[in-house]
Protein backbone atom coordinates (compact mmCIF):
# COMPACT_ATOMS: atom_id res chain seq x y z
CA UNK A 1 0.00 0.00 0.00
CA UNK A 2 1.24 3.50 -0.79
CA UNK A 3 -0.41 6.65 0.44
CA UNK A 4 1.06 10.13 0.36
CA UNK A 5 -0.35 13.60 0.94
CA UNK A 6 -1.83 15.10 -2.20
CA UNK A 7 0.73 16.92 -4.32
CA UNK A 8 0.35 20.69 -4.34
CA UNK A 9 -1.32 21.82 -7.52
CA UNK A 10 1.01 24.13 -9.47
CA UNK A 11 -0.21 27.63 -10.09
CA UNK A 12 -1.66 27.47 -13.58
CA UNK A 13 -0.38 29.58 -16.43
CA UNK A 14 -2.71 31.10 -18.97
CA UNK A 15 -2.80 29.16 -22.26
CA UNK A 16 -0.71 31.79 -24.05
CA UNK A 17 1.78 31.98 -21.19
CA UNK A 18 2.03 28.20 -21.16
CA UNK A 19 3.18 28.00 -24.77
CA UNK A 20 5.68 30.79 -24.13
CA UNK A 21 6.97 28.81 -21.15
CA UNK A 22 7.54 25.78 -23.37
CA UNK A 23 9.40 27.92 -25.91
CA UNK A 24 11.62 29.44 -23.23
CA UNK A 25 12.39 26.02 -21.80
CA UNK A 26 13.38 24.73 -25.24
CA UNK A 27 15.58 27.78 -25.78
CA UNK A 28 17.34 27.29 -22.45
CA UNK A 29 18.10 23.66 -23.25
CA UNK A 30 19.39 24.53 -26.71
CA UNK A 31 21.56 27.42 -25.63
CA UNK A 32 22.98 25.44 -22.71
CA UNK A 33 24.70 22.92 -25.00
CA UNK A 34 26.45 25.44 -27.25
CA UNK A 35 29.55 25.93 -25.09
CA UNK A 36 30.24 22.20 -25.42
CA UNK A 37 30.10 22.05 -29.21
CA UNK A 38 33.14 21.78 -31.43
CA UNK A 39 33.97 25.02 -33.28
CA UNK A 40 32.23 23.72 -36.40
CA UNK A 41 29.13 22.65 -34.35
CA UNK A 42 29.20 19.09 -35.76
CA UNK A 43 29.73 17.39 -32.39
CA UNK A 44 28.23 18.37 -29.04
CA UNK A 45 30.52 16.89 -26.39
CA UNK A 46 28.70 17.26 -23.11
CA UNK A 47 30.54 16.62 -19.84
CA UNK A 48 30.33 13.25 -18.17
CA UNK A 49 31.45 9.64 -18.59
CA UNK A 50 31.24 8.27 -22.12
CA UNK A 51 28.80 5.55 -23.07
CA UNK A 52 30.02 2.21 -24.35
CA UNK A 53 29.73 3.72 -27.83
CA UNK A 54 32.64 6.07 -27.15
CA UNK A 55 33.07 9.84 -27.08
CA UNK A 56 32.92 10.30 -30.86
CA UNK A 57 29.52 8.65 -31.11
CA UNK A 58 28.36 10.51 -28.00
CA UNK A 59 29.28 13.80 -29.70
CA UNK A 60 27.08 12.94 -32.68
CA UNK A 61 24.31 12.04 -30.25
CA UNK A 62 24.64 15.49 -28.69
CA UNK A 63 24.23 17.13 -32.08
CA UNK A 64 21.40 14.96 -33.38
CA UNK A 65 19.18 14.99 -30.31
CA UNK A 66 19.44 18.72 -29.78
CA UNK A 67 18.93 19.25 -33.52
CA UNK A 68 15.59 17.48 -33.18
CA UNK A 69 14.62 19.85 -30.37
CA UNK A 70 15.77 22.80 -32.48
CA UNK A 71 13.62 21.52 -35.34
CA UNK A 72 10.47 21.45 -33.23
CA UNK A 73 11.27 24.91 -31.92
CA UNK A 74 12.04 26.40 -35.35
CA UNK A 75 9.16 24.75 -37.21
CA UNK A 76 6.75 25.61 -34.41
CA UNK A 77 7.73 29.27 -34.76
CA UNK A 78 7.25 29.04 -38.55
CA UNK A 79 10.87 29.97 -39.14
CA UNK A 80 11.14 32.83 -36.67
CA UNK A 81 14.62 32.28 -35.36
CA UNK A 82 15.92 34.75 -32.75
CA UNK A 83 18.72 32.42 -31.64
CA UNK A 84 20.02 31.50 -35.09
CA UNK A 85 19.13 27.83 -34.79
CA UNK A 86 19.00 27.23 -38.54
CA UNK A 87 22.43 28.72 -39.16
CA UNK A 88 23.99 27.03 -36.14
CA UNK A 89 22.80 23.53 -37.03
CA UNK A 90 23.40 23.99 -40.76
CA UNK A 91 27.06 24.62 -39.93
CA UNK A 92 27.17 21.40 -37.94
CA UNK A 93 25.54 19.44 -40.74
CA UNK A 94 28.03 20.81 -43.25
CA UNK A 95 31.04 19.72 -41.20
CA UNK A 96 29.56 16.46 -39.96
CA UNK A 97 28.93 14.93 -43.37
CA UNK A 98 32.17 16.11 -44.98
CA UNK A 99 34.40 13.00 -44.99
CA UNK A 100 37.52 15.16 -45.11
CA UNK A 101 36.57 17.38 -42.17
CA UNK A 102 38.17 16.70 -38.77
CA UNK A 103 34.76 17.09 -37.15
CA UNK A 104 33.05 14.54 -39.37
CA UNK A 105 30.44 12.16 -38.00
CA UNK A 106 31.16 8.44 -37.64
CA UNK A 107 29.84 6.28 -40.44
CA UNK A 108 27.39 3.51 -39.55
CA UNK A 109 30.14 0.91 -39.93
CA UNK A 110 32.18 2.87 -37.37
CA UNK A 111 29.36 3.38 -34.88
CA UNK A 112 26.16 1.40 -34.79
CA UNK A 113 24.66 4.11 -32.59
CA UNK A 114 24.98 6.51 -35.51
CA UNK A 115 21.97 4.74 -37.04
CA UNK A 116 19.86 5.89 -34.10
CA UNK A 117 21.01 9.46 -34.45
CA UNK A 118 20.48 9.44 -38.22
CA UNK A 119 16.75 9.15 -37.62
CA UNK A 120 16.77 12.33 -35.51
CA UNK A 121 18.76 14.11 -38.21
CA UNK A 122 16.31 12.96 -40.89
CA UNK A 123 13.21 14.00 -38.94
CA UNK A 124 14.75 17.35 -38.04
CA UNK A 125 15.62 18.00 -41.68
CA UNK A 126 12.08 17.12 -42.73
CA UNK A 127 10.50 19.48 -40.20
CA UNK A 128 12.86 22.37 -41.02
CA UNK A 129 13.11 21.82 -44.76
CA UNK A 130 12.30 25.42 -45.83
CA UNK A 131 14.86 26.91 -43.45
CA UNK A 132 17.71 24.38 -43.52
CA UNK A 133 17.63 21.62 -46.16
CA UNK A 134 16.43 23.81 -49.02
CA UNK A 135 19.16 26.37 -48.25
CA UNK A 136 22.08 23.95 -47.99
CA UNK A 137 24.57 24.01 -50.88
CA UNK A 138 24.03 21.17 -53.31
CA UNK A 139 27.35 19.58 -52.36
CA UNK A 140 26.35 19.46 -48.69
CA UNK A 141 22.99 17.93 -49.61
CA UNK A 142 24.80 15.25 -51.61
CA UNK A 143 27.14 14.47 -48.73
CA UNK A 144 24.22 14.29 -46.31
CA UNK A 145 22.42 11.85 -48.58
CA UNK A 146 25.58 9.79 -48.93
CA UNK A 147 25.91 9.54 -45.15
CA UNK A 148 22.22 8.73 -44.67
CA UNK A 149 22.19 6.41 -47.68
CA UNK A 150 24.43 3.87 -46.00
CA UNK A 151 21.38 2.95 -43.94
CA UNK A 152 19.73 1.27 -46.93
CA UNK A 153 20.02 -2.49 -46.83
CA UNK A 154 21.75 -2.67 -43.45
CA UNK A 155 20.74 -5.15 -40.77
CA UNK A 156 18.94 -3.63 -37.81
CA UNK A 157 18.24 -5.08 -34.36
CA UNK A 158 14.74 -6.52 -34.21
CA UNK A 159 13.23 -3.87 -31.98
CA UNK A 160 12.42 -0.16 -32.24
CA UNK A 161 15.66 0.29 -34.20
CA UNK A 162 13.93 -0.81 -37.39
CA UNK A 163 12.17 2.54 -37.42
CA UNK A 164 15.45 4.45 -37.46
CA UNK A 165 15.97 2.83 -40.83
CA UNK A 166 12.37 3.38 -41.87
CA UNK A 167 12.18 7.13 -41.23
CA UNK A 168 15.71 7.76 -42.52
CA UNK A 169 14.97 6.07 -45.82
CA UNK A 170 11.57 7.76 -46.03
CA UNK A 171 13.28 11.14 -45.85
CA UNK A 172 15.97 10.10 -48.32
CA UNK A 173 13.29 8.91 -50.73
CA UNK A 174 11.65 12.33 -50.75
CA UNK A 175 14.83 14.27 -51.52
CA UNK A 176 16.47 12.03 -54.09
CA UNK A 177 18.55 9.82 -51.80
CA UNK A 178 19.08 6.07 -51.48
CA UNK A 179 16.30 3.90 -50.13
CA UNK A 180 14.97 0.37 -50.54
CA UNK A 181 11.36 -0.69 -50.73
CA UNK A 182 12.11 -4.01 -49.05
CA UNK A 183 13.49 -2.16 -46.02
CA UNK A 184 10.27 -0.19 -45.68
CA UNK A 185 8.09 -3.26 -46.24
CA UNK A 186 10.00 -5.22 -43.59
CA UNK A 187 9.69 -2.39 -41.08
CA UNK A 188 5.93 -2.21 -41.54
CA UNK A 189 5.53 -6.00 -41.34
CA UNK A 190 7.60 -6.36 -38.17
CA UNK A 191 5.68 -3.54 -36.53
CA UNK A 192 2.45 -5.42 -37.16
CA UNK A 193 4.01 -8.59 -35.71
CA UNK A 194 4.91 -6.72 -32.54
CA UNK A 195 1.47 -5.21 -32.02
CA UNK A 196 0.05 -6.88 -28.92
CA UNK A 197 -3.41 -5.32 -29.15
CA UNK A 198 -5.32 -2.59 -27.29
CA UNK A 199 -2.81 0.04 -28.39
CA UNK A 200 0.30 -1.69 -27.06
CA UNK A 201 3.44 -2.71 -28.92
CA UNK A 202 6.10 -5.00 -27.58
CA UNK A 203 9.52 -3.53 -28.38
CA UNK A 204 10.42 -6.53 -30.49
CA UNK A 205 9.83 -10.12 -29.45
CA UNK A 206 11.72 -12.01 -26.77
CA UNK A 207 11.57 -15.76 -27.13
CA UNK A 208 8.97 -15.21 -29.84
CA UNK A 209 6.58 -13.54 -27.40
CA UNK A 210 5.27 -10.05 -26.61
CA UNK A 211 7.13 -9.36 -23.35
CA UNK A 212 8.94 -6.04 -23.87
CA UNK A 213 6.62 -3.33 -22.56
CA UNK A 214 7.96 0.02 -21.39
CA UNK A 215 8.11 3.66 -22.48
CA UNK A 216 9.51 2.67 -25.88
CA UNK A 217 5.93 1.75 -26.76
CA UNK A 218 5.12 5.46 -26.75
CA UNK A 219 8.28 7.37 -27.62
CA UNK A 220 9.34 4.97 -30.39
CA UNK A 221 6.80 2.38 -31.53
CA UNK A 222 3.94 4.87 -31.82
CA UNK A 223 5.91 7.97 -32.72
CA UNK A 224 8.01 6.73 -35.64
CA UNK A 225 5.27 4.93 -37.61
CA UNK A 226 3.15 8.07 -37.66
CA UNK A 227 6.12 10.25 -38.54
CA UNK A 228 6.97 7.81 -41.31
CA UNK A 229 3.53 8.49 -42.77
CA UNK A 230 4.05 12.23 -42.30
CA UNK A 231 7.35 12.11 -44.20
CA UNK A 232 6.02 9.79 -46.93
CA UNK A 233 2.89 11.86 -47.49
CA UNK A 234 0.71 10.51 -50.29
CA UNK A 235 3.30 7.80 -50.98
CA UNK A 236 2.54 6.02 -47.70
CA UNK A 237 0.79 2.67 -48.20
CA UNK A 238 -3.01 3.04 -48.33
CA UNK A 239 -4.66 2.74 -44.94
CA UNK A 240 -1.38 2.80 -43.01
CA UNK A 241 -1.88 6.22 -41.45
CA UNK A 242 -5.38 5.36 -40.26
CA UNK A 243 -4.16 2.06 -38.79
CA UNK A 244 -1.41 3.75 -36.81
CA UNK A 245 -3.73 6.55 -35.70
CA UNK A 246 -6.28 4.06 -34.37
CA UNK A 247 -3.62 2.20 -32.41
CA UNK A 248 -2.26 5.37 -30.84
CA UNK A 249 -5.73 6.57 -29.92
CA UNK A 250 -6.33 3.29 -28.10
CA UNK A 251 -2.96 3.41 -26.34
CA UNK A 252 -3.59 6.91 -25.03
CA UNK A 253 -6.72 5.63 -23.28
CA UNK A 254 -4.31 3.63 -21.13
CA UNK A 255 -1.35 6.00 -21.00
CA UNK A 256 -3.44 8.80 -19.51
CA UNK A 257 -3.97 6.47 -16.53
CA UNK A 258 -0.21 6.04 -16.03
CA UNK A 259 0.62 9.63 -15.03
CA UNK A 260 0.46 10.75 -11.42
CA UNK A 261 -1.13 13.98 -10.27
CA UNK A 262 2.43 15.19 -9.63
CA UNK A 263 3.11 14.89 -13.38
CA UNK A 264 5.44 11.91 -13.07
CA UNK A 265 5.22 9.12 -15.61
CA UNK A 266 5.44 5.53 -14.41
CA UNK A 267 8.94 4.75 -13.10
CA UNK A 268 9.44 1.51 -15.04
CA UNK A 269 11.59 0.24 -17.90
CA UNK A 270 14.91 1.18 -19.43
CA UNK A 271 16.10 4.57 -20.67
CA UNK A 272 14.20 6.42 -17.98
CA UNK A 273 16.75 9.21 -18.18
CA UNK A 274 14.82 10.36 -21.27
CA UNK A 275 12.28 11.71 -18.76
CA UNK A 276 9.60 13.82 -20.48
CA UNK A 277 10.14 12.03 -23.78
CA UNK A 278 7.22 10.09 -22.29
CA UNK A 279 5.10 12.95 -23.65
CA UNK A 280 5.89 11.99 -27.24
CA UNK A 281 2.74 9.90 -27.83
CA UNK A 282 0.55 12.46 -26.06
CA UNK A 283 1.66 15.30 -28.34
CA UNK A 284 1.71 13.00 -31.38
CA UNK A 285 -1.90 12.09 -30.70
CA UNK A 286 -2.87 15.75 -30.77
CA UNK A 287 -0.81 16.45 -33.89
CA UNK A 288 -2.26 13.53 -35.86
CA UNK A 289 -5.83 13.81 -34.52
CA UNK A 290 -5.34 10.45 -32.85
CA UNK A 291 -6.16 11.13 -29.22
CA UNK A 292 -9.11 10.50 -26.90
CA UNK A 293 -7.88 13.29 -24.61
CA UNK A 294 -9.63 16.64 -24.69
CA UNK A 295 -7.22 19.48 -25.51
CA UNK A 296 -7.16 20.78 -21.95
CA UNK A 297 -6.13 17.39 -20.57
CA UNK A 298 -3.39 17.07 -23.17
CA UNK A 299 -1.84 20.36 -22.15
CA UNK A 300 -2.27 19.77 -18.42
CA UNK A 301 -0.62 16.36 -18.69
CA UNK A 302 2.24 17.74 -20.78
CA UNK A 303 2.89 20.85 -18.72
CA UNK A 304 2.55 19.00 -15.42
CA UNK A 305 5.14 16.45 -16.56
CA UNK A 306 7.57 19.06 -17.84
CA UNK A 307 7.24 21.03 -14.60
CA UNK A 308 7.67 17.86 -12.55
CA UNK A 309 11.15 17.30 -13.93
CA UNK A 310 12.33 20.88 -14.19
CA UNK A 311 11.25 21.53 -10.59
CA UNK A 312 13.11 18.48 -9.29
CA UNK A 313 16.59 19.14 -10.59
CA UNK A 314 16.55 17.50 -14.02
CA UNK A 315 18.91 20.22 -15.26
CA UNK A 316 22.17 21.20 -13.60
CA UNK A 317 23.54 24.66 -12.90
CA UNK A 318 24.70 24.93 -16.52
CA UNK A 319 21.20 24.16 -17.79
CA UNK A 320 22.11 20.69 -19.08
CA UNK A 321 19.84 17.70 -18.69
CA UNK A 322 21.57 15.30 -16.32
CA UNK A 323 21.89 11.53 -16.41
CA UNK A 324 19.21 10.49 -13.94
CA UNK A 325 15.54 10.96 -13.15
CA UNK A 326 15.20 13.96 -10.87
CA UNK A 327 18.82 14.66 -10.05
CA UNK A 328 21.87 12.77 -11.39
CA UNK A 329 21.65 9.06 -10.58
CA UNK A 330 23.94 6.60 -12.34
CA UNK A 331 22.13 3.55 -11.01
CA UNK A 332 19.32 4.31 -13.43
CA UNK A 333 21.49 4.12 -16.54
CA UNK A 334 22.33 1.52 -19.13
CA UNK A 335 25.73 1.04 -20.74
CA UNK A 336 24.51 2.87 -23.84
CA UNK A 337 23.70 5.99 -21.79
CA UNK A 338 26.07 8.84 -22.59
CA UNK A 339 26.18 12.50 -21.56
CA UNK A 340 23.81 13.57 -24.35
CA UNK A 341 21.38 10.66 -24.03
CA UNK A 342 18.87 12.60 -21.88
CA UNK A 343 18.24 14.92 -24.82
CA UNK A 344 15.99 12.23 -26.30
CA UNK A 345 13.62 14.30 -24.16
CA UNK A 346 13.42 16.56 -27.23
CA UNK A 347 10.43 14.43 -28.21
CA UNK A 348 8.58 15.97 -25.31
CA UNK A 349 8.46 19.24 -27.28
CA UNK A 350 6.52 17.92 -30.29
CA UNK A 351 3.60 20.04 -29.11
CA UNK A 352 5.36 23.16 -30.36
CA UNK A 353 4.48 22.00 -33.89
CA UNK A 354 0.83 22.67 -33.05
CA UNK A 355 0.05 26.28 -33.98
CA UNK A 356 -0.71 28.79 -31.22
CA UNK A 357 -4.35 28.76 -32.35
CA UNK A 358 -4.73 25.01 -31.77
CA UNK A 359 -7.20 24.17 -28.95
CA UNK A 360 -4.39 22.54 -26.97
CA UNK A 361 -2.83 26.00 -26.66
CA UNK A 362 -6.04 28.03 -26.28
CA UNK A 363 -8.41 26.05 -24.07
CA UNK A 364 -8.20 25.96 -20.29
CA UNK A 365 -6.63 22.93 -18.65
CA UNK A 366 -8.73 19.90 -17.73
CA UNK A 367 -7.98 17.51 -14.83
CA UNK A 368 -5.78 14.47 -15.29
CA UNK A 369 -7.36 11.03 -15.12
CA UNK A 370 -6.17 10.45 -11.55
CA UNK A 371 -7.50 13.87 -10.54
CA UNK A 372 -10.99 13.08 -11.85
CA UNK A 373 -11.73 9.84 -9.99
CA UNK A 374 -10.08 6.75 -8.54
CA UNK A 375 -9.82 3.71 -10.77
CA UNK A 376 -8.63 0.10 -11.06
CA UNK A 377 -8.08 -1.29 -14.55
CA UNK A 378 -6.49 -4.36 -16.11
CA UNK A 379 -4.09 -3.56 -18.96
CA UNK A 380 -4.10 -6.90 -20.69
CA UNK A 381 -1.40 -6.38 -23.29
CA UNK A 382 1.43 -5.75 -20.80
CA UNK A 383 -0.20 -7.86 -18.10
CA UNK A 384 -0.58 -5.03 -15.61
CA UNK A 385 -3.16 -4.01 -13.07
CA UNK A 386 -3.24 -0.24 -12.66
CA UNK A 387 -4.86 1.70 -9.85
CA UNK A 388 -5.03 5.42 -9.28
CA UNK A 389 -6.36 7.19 -6.22
CA UNK A 390 -7.67 10.71 -6.42
CA UNK A 391 -7.03 11.29 -2.70
CA UNK A 392 -3.24 11.27 -3.13
CA UNK A 393 -2.70 11.37 -6.90
CA UNK A 394 -0.62 8.18 -6.91
CA UNK A 395 -0.78 5.68 -9.77
CA UNK A 396 0.35 2.13 -9.00
CA UNK A 397 0.96 -0.82 -11.31
CA UNK A 398 1.12 -4.50 -10.36
CA UNK A 399 3.18 -6.40 -12.91
CA UNK A 400 2.01 -9.87 -13.88
CA UNK A 401 3.17 -9.92 -17.49
CA UNK A 402 6.02 -7.66 -18.64
CA UNK A 403 9.55 -8.75 -17.76
CA UNK A 404 11.63 -8.18 -20.95
CA UNK A 405 12.84 -11.79 -20.68
CA UNK A 406 13.01 -14.93 -22.82
CA UNK A 407 10.53 -17.40 -21.30
CA UNK A 408 12.76 -20.31 -22.32
CA UNK A 409 15.67 -19.47 -19.99
CA UNK A 410 16.38 -18.14 -16.53
CA UNK A 411 17.46 -14.53 -16.06
CA UNK A 412 18.71 -12.21 -13.36
CA UNK A 413 16.07 -9.69 -12.33
CA UNK A 414 16.38 -6.23 -13.83
CA UNK A 415 14.73 -3.92 -11.26
CA UNK A 416 13.15 -1.88 -14.04
CA UNK A 417 11.22 -4.90 -15.39
CA UNK A 418 11.04 -7.73 -12.86
CA UNK A 419 9.53 -6.05 -9.82
CA UNK A 420 6.01 -6.92 -8.79
CA UNK A 421 4.93 -3.30 -8.39
CA UNK A 422 5.78 0.10 -9.88
CA UNK A 423 4.35 3.55 -9.34
CA UNK A 424 4.58 7.21 -10.26
CA UNK A 425 5.87 8.13 -6.81
CA UNK A 426 8.47 5.43 -6.06
CA UNK A 427 11.42 3.91 -7.88
CA UNK A 428 12.78 0.37 -7.69
CA UNK A 429 16.04 -0.11 -5.84
CA UNK A 430 19.01 -0.10 -8.21
CA UNK A 431 22.01 -0.91 -6.01
CA UNK A 432 25.57 -0.79 -7.29
CA UNK A 433 26.13 -4.20 -5.72
CA UNK A 434 23.29 -6.60 -6.58
CA UNK A 435 24.50 -9.31 -4.21
CA UNK A 436 21.73 -10.70 -2.04
CA UNK A 437 19.02 -10.45 -4.66
CA UNK A 438 15.92 -8.27 -4.94
CA UNK A 439 14.35 -6.74 -1.84
CA UNK A 440 11.65 -4.22 -2.74
CA UNK A 441 8.37 -4.95 -4.51
CA UNK A 442 8.81 -8.72 -4.40
CA UNK A 443 7.27 -11.97 -3.27
CA UNK A 444 10.30 -14.22 -3.11
CA UNK A 445 12.04 -17.05 -1.32
CA UNK A 446 15.18 -16.40 0.72
CA UNK A 447 17.73 -19.20 1.08
CA UNK A 448 19.74 -20.18 4.15
CA UNK A 449 22.48 -17.72 3.19
CA UNK A 450 20.04 -14.82 3.09
CA UNK A 451 19.95 -14.55 -0.72
CA UNK A 452 16.62 -13.77 -2.35
CA UNK A 453 15.45 -15.71 -5.39
CA UNK A 454 15.01 -13.97 -8.73
CA UNK A 455 11.78 -13.89 -10.74
CA UNK A 456 12.49 -13.66 -14.47
CA UNK A 457 11.01 -15.14 -16.55
CA UNK A 458 7.52 -14.86 -15.16
CA UNK A 459 4.52 -16.72 -16.52
CA UNK A 460 1.27 -14.80 -16.74
CA UNK A 461 -1.74 -16.79 -15.59
CA UNK A 462 -4.53 -14.21 -15.46
CA UNK A 463 -5.12 -10.46 -15.50
CA UNK A 464 -8.82 -9.71 -15.15
CA UNK A 465 -10.81 -6.99 -13.42
CA UNK A 466 -9.00 -6.09 -10.21
CA UNK A 467 -7.01 -9.32 -9.96
CA UNK A 468 -3.80 -10.63 -11.47
CA UNK A 469 -1.91 -13.90 -11.12
CA UNK A 470 1.53 -14.98 -12.33
CA UNK A 471 4.14 -17.52 -11.38
CA UNK A 472 7.87 -18.06 -11.71
CA UNK A 473 10.50 -20.60 -10.83
CA UNK A 474 12.57 -19.40 -7.88
CA UNK A 475 16.23 -19.30 -8.90
CA UNK A 476 19.50 -18.01 -7.53
CA UNK A 477 22.05 -16.83 -10.12
CA UNK A 478 25.74 -17.19 -9.35
CA UNK A 479 26.24 -13.78 -10.97
CA UNK A 480 23.45 -11.40 -9.96
CA UNK A 481 24.28 -8.55 -12.32
CA UNK A 482 21.42 -7.54 -14.58
CA UNK A 483 20.58 -5.75 -17.79
CA UNK A 484 17.31 -5.31 -19.70
CA UNK A 485 18.19 -8.17 -22.03
CA UNK A 486 18.73 -10.91 -19.49
CA UNK A 487 22.03 -10.39 -17.73
CA UNK A 488 25.24 -12.38 -18.05
CA UNK A 489 25.38 -16.09 -18.78
CA UNK A 490 25.78 -17.76 -15.42
CA UNK A 491 24.83 -20.82 -13.42
CA UNK A 492 21.62 -20.99 -11.41
CA UNK A 493 20.31 -22.96 -8.48
CA UNK A 494 16.60 -23.59 -8.93
CA UNK A 495 13.91 -23.93 -6.31
CA UNK A 496 10.13 -24.22 -6.09
CA UNK A 497 7.46 -22.56 -8.19
CA UNK A 498 6.18 -19.34 -6.64
CA UNK A 499 2.67 -18.25 -7.65
CA UNK A 500 1.59 -14.72 -6.75
CA UNK A 501 -1.92 -13.33 -6.84
CA UNK A 502 -2.89 -9.68 -6.43
CA UNK A 503 -6.25 -8.15 -5.62
CA UNK A 504 -6.52 -4.36 -5.80
CA UNK A 505 -8.87 -1.99 -4.06
CA UNK A 506 -7.92 1.65 -4.08
CA UNK A 507 -4.41 2.06 -2.74
CA UNK A 508 -4.41 -1.42 -1.19
CA UNK A 509 -3.01 -4.59 -2.76
CA UNK A 510 -3.88 -7.93 -1.16
CA UNK A 511 -1.03 -10.24 -2.13
CA UNK A 512 -1.41 -14.03 -1.97
CA UNK A 513 1.53 -16.40 -2.44
CA UNK A 514 1.62 -20.14 -3.05
CA UNK A 515 4.81 -22.24 -3.12
CA UNK A 516 4.80 -25.56 -5.01
CA UNK A 517 7.55 -28.15 -5.45
CA UNK A 518 9.70 -27.61 -8.51
CA UNK A 519 10.75 -31.19 -9.25
CA UNK A 520 13.87 -33.32 -9.13
CA UNK A 521 16.20 -30.42 -10.00
CA UNK A 522 15.01 -28.36 -7.05
CA UNK A 523 17.47 -27.03 -4.49
CA UNK A 524 16.72 -28.63 -1.15
CA UNK A 525 16.20 -25.46 0.85
CA UNK A 526 15.42 -24.42 3.51
CA UNK A 527 13.74 -21.21 2.39
CA UNK A 528 11.61 -18.55 3.95
CA UNK A 529 9.03 -16.44 2.18
CA UNK A 530 9.66 -12.68 2.09
CA UNK A 531 7.31 -10.00 0.82
CA UNK A 532 8.88 -6.69 -0.16
CA UNK A 533 6.99 -3.40 -0.29
CA UNK A 534 7.67 -0.05 -1.89
CA UNK A 535 11.18 1.39 -1.84
CA UNK A 536 10.55 4.76 -0.22
CA UNK A 537 13.02 7.44 -1.26
CA UNK A 538 15.15 9.55 1.06
CA UNK A 539 17.75 12.17 0.26
CA UNK A 540 20.56 10.60 2.26
CA UNK A 541 21.54 8.18 5.00
CA UNK A 542 19.46 8.37 8.14
CA UNK A 543 21.20 7.94 11.49
CA UNK A 544 19.71 5.55 14.02
CA UNK A 545 20.19 6.38 17.73
CA UNK A 546 23.18 4.44 19.04
CA UNK A 547 24.07 3.05 15.63
CA UNK A 548 26.23 3.99 12.70
CA UNK A 549 24.62 5.73 9.75
CA UNK A 550 22.84 3.24 7.49
CA UNK A 551 22.25 3.47 3.75
CA UNK A 552 18.73 4.48 2.75
CA UNK A 553 16.21 1.88 1.70
CA UNK A 554 16.23 3.40 -1.75
CA UNK A 555 17.78 6.35 -3.47
CA UNK A 556 15.54 8.63 -5.45
CA UNK A 557 17.03 8.66 -8.97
Amino acid sequence: MTSVPPAPVPVGRTPAADRAHWERTADRLLLAVRPYATPDHSLVRLPGPASHNGAWSDGLEGFARTFLLAAFRLAGARGEDPHGLAEWYAAGLTAGVDPAHPGRWPAFKESNQAKVEAASVALALHETRPWIWDRLPRRVQEQLLEWLGAMAGTDMPANNWIWFQGVTEAFARGVGGTWRQDDLDRTIALTDDWYAGEGWYSDGLTGGAHRNFDHYNGWAMHLYPLWFCRVMGDAAPPGLLDRYRARLRRFLEDQRLLVGANGSPLVQGRSMTYRFAALAPVWTGALFDATPLVPGETRRLASRMLDHFTAHGATDDAGLLTLGWHRPFRGLLQTYSGPASPHWAAKGFIGLLLPPTHPVWTEEESPLAVEQHSFVRPLKAPGWLVSGTVSDGVVRVVNHGADHADPARLHSDDPCYARLTYSTHTAPEMPEDPAGGPVDATATLVDAEGRAAHRRPLERISVEGATGVSRSRAHWPADERWDPFGGPDTEYRVGPWVTVGSVLRGSVEIRLVRVDPGGADEDGGPWRLRLGGWAVAVDGAEEQPGAEARPPAALCP
